[in-house]
């Protein structure tokens, strides 16, 4: 867990010093700052889903699980909750809100999906291995940093997720062991990369996607790779 603990004291100071930061800068640096955010979050996503596409085992199960988490997000209103949510914790402005908001679901996204930050604690929790989630803790400061200086201090809110989420896949590696494998991660990393476009494309306010409506989409691949593993197919 020592690599996880890092990763969430590298997002709190990031937030930190980005929020800080913030306070001095004018709106039209902020709004680069926007751009540039939304620019790099759309870039990751492409190449994420371009790094692991042809090492799929089942082509089509990124669009089932996009499909199927979707429909099961909206029915569970995420977005909507999380919005709220975050409407009672934001500042005073209330046009601060849903900018909040829609820095947090794709700092959850940026933080959360990305490959380091899954492999990482099953590599920490298997082998004692914390490179990944070392160098996760690296990219990671910078970019909470960027982001709490165009969102503000809320950003920090994210390294709790972080530390659920990576703490959760610790604690599970051992049990989920002989599920854990490449093919898994591969599918993951692929959905995983078309949510952290989509919030690029959010940001960029190209399309207007309620991203976290689609999370439980990661929950896809596992179910599947569970399933098969179960009825023997694989």
């Amino acid at each position: 867990m020592i690599g996880t603990i890092a990763n969430t004291a590298a997002i709190l100071v990031g937030s930190l010093v980005g929020g800080t930061v913030r306070q001095g800068l004018k709106k039209p640096y902020q709004d680069v700052l926007f751009v540039a955010m939304g620019l790099a979050a759309t870039g990751l996503g492409i190449n994420a889903v371009v790094q692991n596409m042809p090492k799929s085992t089942y082509p089509v199960l990124f669009i089932a699980s996009l499909a199927l988490g979707g429909v099961l997000g909206t029915a569970l209103d995420i977005d909507g909750r999380f919005n709220r949510l975050v409407d009672r914790h934001a500042a005073d402005d209330d046009a601060s809100a849903p900018s909040l908001g829609r820095g947090l679901s794709t700092a959850i996204m940026l933080f959360c999906v990305g490959t380091l930050s899954i492999l990482g604690p099953i590599n920490s929790a298997l082998y004692g291995d914390e490179t990944y989630l070392f160098t996760n803790a690296t990219l990671d400061l910078v970019t909470s940093t960027v982001l709490a200086s165009t969102f503000g201090y809320g950003i920090a809110i994210a390294a709790g997720v972080l530390f659920c989420w990576q703490g959760a896949i610790f604690l599970l590696a051992s049990l989920l062991s002989p599920l854990l494998g490449a093919g898994l991660m591969c599918e993951v990393s692929i959905v995983g990369g078309f949510l952290i476009f989509a919030s690029g494309l959010s940001i960029l306010k190209v399309r207007e996607i309620s991203t976290m409506n689609l999370l439980p989409a990661l929950l896809v691949p596992p179910l599947w790779f569970a399933l098969v593993s179960l009825l023997g197919l694989a």
